[in-house]
């Protein structure tokens, strides 16, 4: 339905903040309440908090100066306790906006007492007329803004629609509605505005949630509340309706793909895996065991597998990987491993050839600089004589490789199973791309990055999961500490502690978050730091490692620093991933407020990987005590899920995954940082929706 009562080009500024629909405008979130029923007095603003007054412009001016290119315009407020400047620096046109006599209300905080001054601050006009009761005395929304559009308009927009629309709000038909003993009447019968779910009696009897408004309710109290505490609850009731929505997409796409695809039969006989366990030198954890018992039986039932194994850094997911793939090709299937660079791609190669050989199955690599496959694969079917493509008919082969395997011009015929390494460097996308390649292949991704249960039951709620919550013994433990960087950067008693280990014929890693210097202040850049540590820390010979290298360059000088020819490795985060060197006991990492701490963990989990303990030292530039006590995490654990939680809380998920690359949805109430219990009471309603049980396999385990 489109918006009532709008002209051209108040239409254009609302579009700009995508509002379109009256769903749209009633579903504009505001960002924060002022309390209008009490106000400071100018004489009672301070420095420490911004507050709000209201006050009668006595002055106001615009004032230019370097030849016109800079400009400060002033009103001066009088509420009759004192006087309150306000500027707004370069913002000429401000000056349209006022006019003497003017009352004002003013949110900010003092940037000066003598005279009270606030530097562009939230204002608006009060004006008389029969909507005053809108923006005064009461709790007042503030809502997001874009050029030219008033606080004051869109405020008596949204009352008039609301007003307008309210009683059109209905629940869809799943079930009665619940409402709160102080929710306002909403006649039923009427047509709906959004196909959102509702809380069901039945659930509402057991729930949490179950004094939740109705949608209707919710919306009127999420822009008007009596009380700030009418705020969380109203968006508690629409938080729910996003992750009911979004949990019904996955659930229903899952329950479709079950319904019309027919898994291949990959769960194997034990002919292959049998002397693989026996050679491989070690013997599995618990966990790893029982992983592989759901994953054979995912592989052996009526539906393609499709999982997601968690491990944190070192817990043997390649094992496990290893293991999985043995079952396809005991069942006379091709597997395909996909890892995001050709540094993990090509340490996964390492790993699996020596395994896997001896028992009569080829290992390919498929990277863009280097392919160990002589196969080639027609891309039309128009013959030539020079076409001497000829597709693969044999079977037993694992491909590994980086994005070279979704290549249009590389083919996987008889592809049982597909295996995703570090899934969170993927698009959805990308993975299904790789999945086409076969007929329904079963689909097995890994991450060592631990997911916060939230973004695992949204991100990944398609999925069933499968946790390695167990580390093998012998690893020696690894200690972290954070310290403060002096001028140079890792002081002189760092170094003497790294010089040491060395001497000891350990090896280390030296991080910087830069590979060329940026000119940013501060910051280390690894090209930057090479020629100086290289004769700092001589005679042990030092190596340079980060993405603009070619391929061949990289390659030597990771093969140096496994055979211990080179004892220091300078990178970039490079490395975060598919480098696995026992004998390296030590990671310090320059300028490391610039990591998240995920990757943090992740660059940590690059030592302790042999008996020897191990040392990870964060250098940190940080000038806050938040960024400081950031850092403070990782020294006080070294369990990933528990980094991965305060990696959220304190980036939030687009910076922990990536939008774009994650497919992220965006929620405009619903927090993936808070609202773990909604989401999972969202998943049960899904599944009483789509009449599933909520503990079948559709839902997985989180």
């Amino acid at each position: 339905m489109g918006l009532w009562g709008v002209g051209g080009e108040r239409a254009r500024q609302l579009a700009r903040l995508e509002i379109r629909t009256v769903e749209d405008l009633l579903l504009h979130r505001p960002r924060r309440y002022e309390d209008r029923r009490h106000f400071r007095s100018i004489s009672q603003l301070t420095k420490e908090e911004p507050a709000t007054a209201r006050g009668t412009i006595i002055a106001c001016g615009l004032k230019r100066f370097r030849g016109g290119s800079k400009s400060v315009f002033e009103i001066i407020l009088d509420d009759g306790s004192a006087r309150l400047h306000c500027r707004w620096w370069n913002l000429p046109f401000m000056q349209n906006y006022f006019a003497m006599g003017d009352e004002v209300f003013v949110y900010g905080r003092l940037i000066e007492t003598k005279p009270r001054t606030i530097d562009h601050p939230e204002t608006e006009v009060s004006e008389g007329g029969e909507e005053g009761f809108i923006h005064i005395n009461r709790l007042t929304p503030v809502y997001p803004l874009t050029e030219g559009l008033p606080q004051r308009w869109l405020r008596g927009l949204i009352w008039r629609t609301l007003d307008k629309f309210e009683r059109h709000i209905a629940e869809p038909d799943f079930g009665a509605r619940v409402s709160s003993p102080a929710a306002r009447p909403n006649p039923t019968g009427a047509p709906r505005l959004a196909k959102l779910p509702a809380i069901t009696e039945a659930a509402a009897a057991e729930d949490s949630h179950a004094s939740l408004p109705t949608r209707a309710n919710a919306i009127h109290m999420i822009h008007f509340p009596e009380e700030l505490t009418d705020v969380e609850i109203a968006r508690q009731r629409l938080a729910l309706d996003e992750f009911v929505d979004l949990q019904l997409q996955i659930q229903r796409r899952r329950k479709n793909f079950e319904s019309r695809v027919q898994a291949l039969p990959c769960g194997g006989d034990n002919r292959l895996m049998k002397p693989f366990l026996l050679k491989l030198g070690f013997k599995l954890t618990g966990a790893q065991a029982r992983v592989l018992r759901e994953i054979r039986t995912d592989l052996g039932g009526a539906h393609p597998m499709r999982r997601l194994l968690q491990g944190d850094v070192g817990s043997g997911k390649t094992a496990v990987a290893a293991c999985t793939a043995l079952m396809a090709l005991e069942s006379g299937f091709n597997v395909a491993l996909m890892a995001p660079t050709e540094i993990l791609a090509e340490q996964h190669f390492r790993n699996f050839e020596p395994w896997l050989e001896p028992l009569g199955i080829r290992v390919e690599l498929q990277t863009g600089s280097r392919k160990t496959s002589n196969v080639q694969h027609p891309t039309s079917n128009i013959q030539s004589p020079d076409d001497h493509a000829s597709r693969i008919t044999h079977h037993g082969t694992l491909f590994i490789g980086t994005h070279a395997l979704l290549t249009s011009g590389f083919d996987i015929p008889n592809l049982g199973l597909v295996i995703i390494d570090e899934q969170h460097k993927f698009g959805v996308a990308q993975r299904e791309q790789l999945v086409r390649k076969g007929r329904y292949p079963h689909l097995l991704v890994m991450t060592a990055t631990p997911i916060p249960r939230t973004l695992g039951l949204t991100l990944y709620g398609d999925l069933d999961v499968s946790v390695i919550d167990e580390l093998p013994g012998g690893r020696g433990r690894i200690k972290t500490f954070v310290r403060t960087a002096d001028p140079a950067g890792a002081g002189p008693k760092v170094w003497a502690f790294i010089r040491k280990q060395l001497a000891a014929g350990r090896q280390a890693y030296v991080v910087y978050p830069r590979v060329e210097d940026s000119g940013a202040k501060g910051l280390k850049a690894v090209t930057g730091e090479f020629d100086h540590l290289k004769a700092a820390l001589a005679p042990f010979h030092a190596g340079l490692l980060h993405g603009r290298l070619k391929s061949r360059e990289k390659e030597e000088v990771m093969a140096a620093f496994r055979a211990n020819a080179v004892s220091v490795l300078l990178a970039t985060s490079l490395i975060e991933v598919g480098v696995d060197v026992p004998n390296a006991t030590v990671m310090l990492v320059e300028n490391a407020e610039q990591f998240g701490l995920a990757q943090l963990h992740q660059l940590r989990g690059r030592i302790g990987r042999g008996a020897h303990e191990s040392y990870c030292i964060l250098i940190s530039a940080a000038k806050t005590r938040e960024a400081d006590g950031r850092l403070k995490v990782l020294e006080e654990t070294n369990d990933g899920f528990r980094i991965a939680e305060a990696d959220l809380k304190l980036r939030g998920p687009g910076e922990l995954l990536g939008r774009e690359q994650s497919g992220l949805p965006a929620f405009r109430f619903g927090s993936l940082v808070d609202d773990l219990d909604l989401i999972r009471r969202a998943r049960e309603l899904a599944a009483q929706i789509t009449s599933v049980s909520p503990g079948a396999r559709i839902i997985g385990r989180m």
